[in-house]
């Protein structure tokens, strides 16, 4: 008998090379977990085929001709096949071989592209396989289907399956068994059988129930353990103090705290007073006050004798939370100089394009503890940056890291420092149980006073007079004394897309056998070539442009980010480098080209630049698509300025390794048959299982199947992120 080790190829010698090219399958647990994409009836519908289809359909030899060809030597066949009800054309023009076996009255899996002769639907000749051989012995109602391995036909892969399950011995099973009898699951021997070898469409949906509850099981024990260590690490209580450097911001504040960001460093406050390290995930609409938040967290630090480290994901985001935070803390971020708040501390800026000097400087400040508060890229993540006492860790836009980013953060403090990581990209409930069960969520839903309503509209580009009315609209701002964005995917001409972009392109239909030519996508805007446009375009003269985009030396983005924030710049063509964090409360226009290929977060989040200062804000976003899925995602982003909303969209659109941030990695890393939107229930069931268990058995010691299904999604995940990296 099989093990779900056991090599494949001596089981399927002959396609068992194919599967290891093709698919990288190579045991008997790889092809066991090669799913079905979906099920068919022994009957087909023939009279619902049309032109251009791809073809798997079951059905019967009606008639078999063979006859001379007229035109050339040789013999062609002439099959008619029917599903009882309609008929089909088959056309070999070699009957040799097909004629003995394509008799009347045989039945045969067929697939082929239908196409037309004579007014007539047909096939020219299509794979097929006969049911006879197909079933060996035994017949099925269901026969399951399968993404093509190399040239091997659907049938030759589902038979490699039957094989190995007609070897098979019993699997190990994650669940443990008093989990199965209480959620009334299958055993995972049962659900493979299920899946692969069904009777019936309601055997496949209990064996899809007890996979997708393990999926979910294996991962909610996955956080459960990375939460009972983290509660299990002592670290160093930051309470603050009474008469510090937080109690003279919040006296010099211009502005009244919301309720939500009152409440929200109230619980702040609490965990960092605790002697375990906080870890909270802070989510709000964009322009909520998350930053101030998370300075207010950042004084406490520092209060309590510690630093705080703000870590961004791009150089201009970096310098724009160094440049908020100078300015909002005025002198109290002078310490130590002529002029500086007596209590006061400072505020260093950390990136990789530093000039060497200045960078040699700002790491004396964090060494030594001058610099209470360090502001930086993924240079903060770097081994040769020590800190004096690091106490706190801010991570913003967690979706641009991944967890080992933010480990490597913390292992910085000589004890565990406190962390809050935030996020603009509202997150539903199942994805928060998910992507980030090992933190604590808080939401700020309040938007403070000032924020002015931003319309949004969409623009088609090929529409006569309206690119030229959008240029007239940024004109007509800026004689208001307004600023604009015009916002580009990519750099220049000759380049991929910017790094900071998060370009979706319509997939194909997953289901289809066999995807039609599709056309070459349209060439992006860059700003490069459309700063160089917009200089000559007529409604803009007299206006001043200038470029941003994240290859430009750091002095050079911060100057130009300078002028732009002094109103000294009309128009900015900039590419995604100012989706976060920028904060210009004169700018009330954007414009977004090639709107098509943004996500919707994404696109709600370059929003969030404008309307700002207390100015009505006008978004247009600019697409060349006339793809469904695209035009959709845009209409959502203009009809609402609900982040969540838009975000459960976002996620719903997106495919599930994209969510859990391993898309590109394999589909070892990907869940299947979970969908962490629909399956809200089984996720907390499996969170309510996974949790007591671990709580029971941190170690999972008395689980160690469970242990091994534990340590490969670690694994898994692990892998995904290097090669993100």
């Amino acid at each position: 008998m099989a093990t779900e080790s056991s090599p494949l190829r001596p089981i399927i010698a002959q396609a068992a090379a194919d599967f290891a090219k093709h698919r990288d399958i190579h045991t008997v647990g790889d092809i066991l977990a090669y799913w079905p994409r979906r099920y068919r009836t022994r009957e087909a519908d023939l009279g619902a085929v049309t032109p251009g289809e791809f073809l798997v359909g079951v059905a019967e030899v009606r008639s078999a001709t063979t006859r001379r060809m007229k035109t050339r030597k040789g013999t062609m066949l002439e099959v008619v096949i029917t599903d009882g009800r309609h008929e089909l054309d088959i056309t070999f023009f070699k009957a040799w071989g097909h004629d003995k076996v394509l008799v009347p009255g045989a039945r045969g899996i067929f697939a082929g592209t239908v196409g037309t002769y004579r007014g007539r639907l047909q096939l020219t000749h299509p794979g097929y396989t006969m049911l006879d051989d197909y079933d060996a012995g035994e017949r099925r109602d269901l026969i399951p289907f399968y993404r093509r391995v190399g040239k091997l036909p659907t049938w030759t892969v589902s038979e490699s399956v039957r094989r190995v399950l007609d070897v098979l011995d019993d699997v190990p099973d994650a669940l443990p068994e008093d989990v199965r009898v209480r959620r009334n699951l299958m055993s995972r021997t049962d659900a493979l059988r299920g899946i692969h070898g069904p009777d019936t469409l309601e055997q496949v949906a209990a064996a899809q129930q007890r996979l997708r509850y393990e999926e979910a099981f294996v991962l909610q024990a996955t956080l459960a353990q990375r939460r009972r260590a983290s509660a299990a690490t002592a670290t160093r209580a930051r309470p603050g103090r009474a008469d510090g450097l937080l109690a003279a911001f919040d006296e010099r504040l211009p502005f009244t705290l919301t309720g939500g960001q009152r409440d929200i460093g109230e619980v702040v406050a609490d965990e960092m007073g605790r002697e375990v390290p906080m870890h909270r995930l802070l989510q709000g609409e964009v322009g909520s006050g998350k930053t101030v938040v998370a300075l207010r967290a950042m004084l406490r630090a520092v209060d309590s004798d510690g630093q705080a480290a703000l870590l961004a994901p791009t150089e201009v985001l970096a310098a724009q939370h160094h440049r908020t935070i100078t300015r909002m803390l005025g002198d109290l971020a002078e310490g130590g100089m002529l002029g500086g708040a007596e209590h006061g501390t400072r505020v260093a800026l950390l990136t990789g394009s530093q000039p060497t000097a200045e960078r040699r400087r700002t790491l004396l400040d964090v060494v030594s503890g001058d610099a209470g508060i360090v502001v930086g890229t993924h240079a903060l993540l770097q081994e040769h940056v020590d800190f004096y006492d690091l106490a706190l860790v801010v991570v913003d836009e967690q979706h641009r890291f991944g967890v080992e980013q933010r480990d490597a953060l913390r292992a910085k403090g000589s004890t565990p420092p406190h962390v809050l990581v935030m996020t603009a990209t509202p997150i539903p409930r199942t994805v928060a149980m998910t992507v980030f069960g090992d933190l604590e969520t808080s939401t700020l839903r309040e938007l403070p006073a000032g924020r002015a309503p931003i319309t949004t509209h969409v623009v088609p580009e090929d529409r006569p007079g309206w690119m030229e009315r959008t240029w007239q609209r940024i004109a007509e701002e800026v004689r208001s004394g307004r600023q604009a964005y015009v916002v580009c995917p990519r750099i220049g001409d000759d380049d991929a897309a910017d790094e900071g972009a998060v370009l979706t392109v319509e997939a194909a239909d997953p289901d289809a056998e066999e995807a039609a030519d599709a056309p070459p996508p349209r060439p992006l805007t860059s700003v490069t070539a459309l700063s160089a446009r917009l200089a000559e375009e007529p409604a803009l003269a007299g206006l001043t442009l200038e470029v941003l985009h994240g290859r430009m030396p750091a002095e050079d983005k911060d100057a130009v980010m300078g002028r732009f924030q002094r109103g000294e710049t009309d128009v900015l063509v900039s590419t995604t480098v100012v989706e976060v964090g920028v904060d210009v409360p004169n700018a009330s226009v954007m414009v977004v080209m090639d709107a098509d290929r943004f996500g919707v977060s994404q696109l709600h989040q370059l929003r969030g630049r404008i309307g700002r200062g207390g100015f009505p804000g006008l978004c247009l976003l600019v697409t060349g698509s006339e793809a469904e899925p695209a035009l959709t995602r845009l209409t959502a982003v203009a009809g609402t300025t609900d982040g969540f909303e838009l975000a459960r969209l976002d996620l719903a659109q997106r495919r599930e390794g994209d969510i859990l941030g391993a898309a590109q990695h394999g589909r070892r890393t990907q869940l299947e048959f979970l969908h962490i939107l629909e399956h809200e229930d089984v996720i907390e069931q499996a969170r309510e299982d996974a949790f007591a268990l671990v709580e029971a058995d941190p170690d999972l010691a008395d689980h160690p199947l469970l242990a091994a299904a534990v340590q490969a999604r670690v694994d898994a995940e692990q892998a995904a992120y290097l090669e993100r990296g």
